[in-house]
């Protein structure tokens, strides 16, 4: 293993830096050979409806397992069935000894009932599942298709009293079109199967809702975030998101951010997108050809050889090739149990459309894919496969290599849409990784919470505390004028589905392009407006306390992340080297505490943490900041000035919004908001106001 001093400078520009304390809690067993989020999950095992969000490598698999055989032994169940998205997901559910470890009962599914790795096509497993359903075996493994199928010619009534376990959850959604999420659906309806629903990214890259509402409050939900679970591990220290923009053909520069000394997934782009050469294998050849000479193919694993110019052979796995037998005897090397601890197996895995959501390689370091993918939630599932903990794995990163704009308009909108979801991503993952925030209104006499430790000064009565829960490891943080939700619906969505929305926010494209480039933007447009718009389209049966509730934390959780976000980049710039330990330095903050106490710094120092201050806080302040290092400076203006041109008149919607806010304004101060005043948010109220007066006098708004 290269030495990370001798490892090649990385050239493409970090986005979000993230520092973890290697404490190794997150992979410890207890008594019955349960990791802390499986443990967590099986304190849940008699919920009818169990939701699971967990990051990759949590072990979700298994606490599958342990409460699967539960539900099936012990609860009463006839059978349960596992349900992924893809066959090569299938193996995660292989059999496993788990008595061995202190649990009563092995898992174990008989190969007949594995159909992920059953010949033929999901159409054709219908009659398997039938028969399965009619045994007195307890355990089938399927695709999601496959059970599409089954569920269409069976009907719901064939899953009474049974588990439905469905992996990779973020597949279904609450729109009627999608199949799976109609008979999830159908089956809370009929409410006589159990339903486990796992996901690491509870959200969808269309921003659609995955479950409605009033089913979602059916569920259970466990939650083990990706900060408990990587500030856990025992050897993974950093890792970096960035992006890297590049000129002309991709593979003549890839070269400059893939080093062969990390081990490296490699996705390229789809053949209908801008930065591909339509010609997927040879791309792999130029790719390998960038690499060093090949040297031929290994006949047992099908790698390809290559021989790099400082003397080291790579083993490359081709997944891009569809050749069925030579991908085939790639899948089955990539998957063999037998060299899943073999670092020396595979040193780059080149693939398309593989080699994501569930693909389980421990020794990734580096995800490097070229172009933006599909969606929000496939890059945060590729940037998953970067996190696995690993002996000698220090550091991990993902790159998303961006084409720059040549001359043509056409390319310019295309670099404009690539630019800002690549932004998108970066700020998303900002949340993801981030630890969980609770937010308590400020108010005069309230005294410290028992249960959070305030640090060594204590609790404070005239500032805005900052501490950490000592039961749930959260941040606490009292913010002045904060509305509190009400309702339970309400403080559900506060507790489990902040990033969900954000995931919306994020994906809206205006929001984004007006957020990074608008000069004369009031950041309370997004803030407030935009956000308060999707709440109210998500929730529209809450009462509006409780949605304005929702909005304040959706938004305090993205402006305060980025405050403990610069606390922990400063601890890497002040020379407490992430890769040092669990202590950053002997002077600065650990990894751990940095965090945390970049918060309360910002806390302390600003006059008064309140709600209007968090407000006016543009969660896209530091992008164009980023960009500007990134991207060549004329190309960046020619971006900037494709999205300056587009800019219109306020919107009816909009102005509907800042009306409504403007009617709140007066409530509260006793008159009206003015266009001459000092306070720039006042202006755009009381221009609002005005455009959205227009629209009722033109007759484009019909109070009805």
């Amino acid at each position: 293993m290269a030495s990370e001093a001798n490892k090649k400078p990385q050239t493409a520009i970090p986005a979000l830096t993230a520092t973890y304390a290697q404490t190794g809690v997150s992979k410890q067993n207890d008594a019955l050979g349960m990791r802390p989020m499986q443990a967590r999950a099986y304190e849940q095992r008699g919920e009818q409806y169990l939701l699971i969000k967990s990051p990759p490598a949590s072990g979700k698999s298994r606490a599958l397992m342990f409460i699967a055989l539960d539900k099936v032994r012990r609860q009463g169940l006839k059978q349960a069935l596992v349900i992924v998205p893809e066959r090569s997901i299938g193996s995660s559910f292989h059999n496993e000894p788990l008595a061995e470890f202190g649990f009563f009962a092995n898992w174990e599914v008989q190969p007949r009932w594995n159909l992920c790795e059953a010949s033929g096509v999901d159409e054709g497993k219908v009659d398997a599942v039938a028969a399965f359903l009619k045994s007195d075996d307890e355990f089938l493994v399927c695709t999601h298709a496959t059970f599409r199928f089954a569920f269409e010619a069976l009907g719901a009534e064939a899953f009474d009293g049974r588990l439905v376990a469905v992996d990779e959850f973020h597949h279904i959604s609450a729109n009627p079109d999608n199949v799976l999420g109609s008979q999830v659906n159908a089956l809370i309806a009929r409410d006589k199967a159990h339903i486990v629903a796992m996901t690491g990214s509870y959200f969808r890259g269309d921003a659609e809702a995955v479950l409605h509402p009033i089913d979602e409050a059916k569920f259970a939900t466990v939650t083990y975030t990706y900060y408990e679970q990587l500030n856990g591990y025992e050897h993974l220290k950093q890792l970096d998101i960035g992006y890297y923009f590049y000129s002309g053909a991709y593979v003549d520069e890839i070269i400059e951010v893939l080093d062969p000394s990390y081990k490296t997934i490699v996705h390229i782009p789809s053949v209908n997108s801008r930065e591909s050469t339509k010609d997927k294998l040879r791309e792999v050849e130029e790719i390998c050809d960038a690499l060093g000479t090949w040297e031929g193919r290994d006949e047992a694993t099908g790698f390809q050889l290559i021989r790099t110019p400082e003397g080291k052979l790579l083993r490359v796995a081709d997944l891009v090739d569809d050749e069925p037998l030579k991908r085939q005897k790639v899948v089955n090397a990539l998957t063999d149990a037998s060299q899943k601890h073999n670092r020396d197996h595979v040193d780059i895995i080149i693939a398309l459309g593989m080699a994501k959501e569930g693909f389980d390689w421990i020794w990734c370091e580096h995800a490097l894919t070229v172009g933006y993918r599909a969606s929000l939630t496939e890059i945060v599932q590729i940037i998953g496969r970067t996190t696995r903990d690993a002996p000698g794995k220090a550091r991990a990163r993902f790159t998303n290599l961006i084409a720059e704009p040549d001359a043509s308009e056409e390319s310019v909108t295309e670099a404009v849409n690539d630019t800002l979801k690549a932004i998108a991503a970066s700020l998303l993952m900002e949340q993801v990784l981030a630890p969980r925030f609770e937010f308590r209104a400020k108010r005069p006499g309230a005294g410290p919470n028992p249960d959070i430790d305030y640090g060594p000064d204590g609790y404070q009565e005239d500032e805005n505390n900052v501490g950490i829960n000592t039961k749930t490891k959260q941040i606490e943080i009292e913010i002045t004028g904060l509305k509190e939700p009400r309702s339970a619906e309400a403080k559900r969505i506060c507790r489990e589905d902040l990033t969900d929305l954000q995931s919306s926010f994020l994906q809206d494209k205006e929001v984004v392009e007006r957020g990074v480039f608008d000069k004369d933007l009031m950041a309370q447009e997004l803030t407030q407006v935009k956000m308060a718009k999707i709440i109210k389209n998500r929730y529209p049966d809450l009462d509006e306390d409780d949605q304005e509730a929702i909005r304040q934390q959706a938004i305090a959780a993205m402006a305060l992340t980025q405050q403990g976000k610069h606390a922990l980049v400063d601890t890497i710039m002040d020379g407490g080297d992430a890769g040092a330990g669990a202590g950053a330095s002997e002077s600065g903050p650990s990894p751990n505490t940095a965090f945390v106490d970049g918060v309360r710094r910002y806390a302390l120092d600003v006059r008064e943490l309140n709600i209007d201050l968090i407000d006016s806080i543009n969660p896209f302040s530091e992008a164009y900041s980023i960009l500007s290092k990134a991207m060549d400076e004329k190309n960046l203006k020619k971006i900037e000035a494709a999205i300056t041109g587009k800019r219109l008149k306020i919107p009816l919607d909009e102005a509907k919004e800042l009306a409504l806010r403007a009617v709140q304004f007066k409530r509260e101060r006793g008159r009206t908001p003015s266009e001459t005043s000092a306070d720039a948010w006042e202006q755009r109220l009381a221009a609002g106001a005005r455009a959205f007066m227009r629209y009722r006098k033109e007759g484009l708004y019909d109070q009805e």
